[in-house]
């Protein structure tokens, strides 16, 4: 991990659960690399927090004109909205017991809101981690869900439905990212039962390659003579991350890959 890599979770692990350790001086071009990446992972509330945390700490050498730049972002900043509504798993079968899974659960005698809602993150960061990688903003939510409510998780019960959704390895896969790198403890995530070695080398590699890694791109589209064209480096990107998901949600990501693909096929104009 690099100076930047460093100080960017020093101040992201300040924000986000007020853990604080020594920033270190950095040039005005590496903190503008730092930004980059707050601003690519959409942790721009959670610097703020930890700037202001480090409001006293002459190490925080911020330049001027990125300060003025960080407020100016932050009044055009919309509010956060919740984004587990509407969340759904590619693989057919595995969608349908997992909206069966929230509505019995919703109408049990013992409803536990809060293990539906560690199921509903768990189900929305691995799509977005099958769709566009790991998203640290979605990361860090799961994370302090657990240290706000944890304690109300059935934590037995969700691991018979993360069983039944083939789930449990991507599920610890992400507990493992909040071990790795914001400082977790294991026993704080019952349902990592074995971390992941994996978990810190990708997540330093996401925030390394601030190339955009979208599902909205084209895959294919017909030319004006009427022949089909592929987008081979967007197939090749999604089959390196579908490859590199495949031992933590097996099922859903061959689901995932192959939906992507045929969804790409059926927007060719016709």
């Amino acid at each position: 991990m690099d100076i930047i890599q460093r100080n960017f979770f020093k101040l992201i692990r300040s924000g986000a659960f007020d853990d604080k350790s020594i920033i270190e001086v950095m040039s005005p071009f590496k903190w503008r690399r730092l930004y980059e990446i707050v601003l690519f992972q959409n942790v721009l509330d959670y610097f703020v927090r930890g700037v202001n945390n480090y409001a006293n700490d002459k190490n925080l050498n911020l330049p001027a004109e990125l300060i003025e730049e960080i407020q100016k972002k932050l009044d055009q900043q919309e509010e956060r909205k919740a984004t587990d509504n509407g969340i759904n798993l590619s693989n057919g079968l595995l969608n349908k017991k997992y909206h069966k899974i929230i509505y019995n659960e919703l109408h049990s005698i013992d409803t536990s809101v809060e293990t539906l809602d560690i199921l509903k993150l768990i189900v929305s960061n691995t799509n977005a981690m099958l769709n566009h990688g790991i998203n640290l903003d979605s990361i860090i939510r799961l994370g302090q869900y657990l240290r706000k409510k944890g304690d109300k998780v059935d934590f037995l019960k969700l691991e018979g439905w993360l069983s039944s959704l083939h789930l449990q390895r991507m599920a610890q896969l992400q507990g493992s990212i909040l071990i790795a790198v914001f400082g977790f403890e294991k026993d704080e995530i019952d349902f990592v039962k074995k971390e992941e070695p994996i978990a810190y080398k990708l997540t330093i590699k996401i925030i390394s390659n601030l190339v955009k890694d979208t599902a909205g791109e084209w895959h294919f589209r017909q030319n004006s003579a009427g022949f089909v064209q592929n987008n081979g480096k967007m197939l090749r990107r999604n089959l390196r991350r579908s490859y590199k998901y495949i031992n933590y949600a097996p099922l859903e990501t061959t689901s995932n890959f192959i939906n992507g693909f045929i969804r790409g096929l059926s927007e060719i104009e016709e």
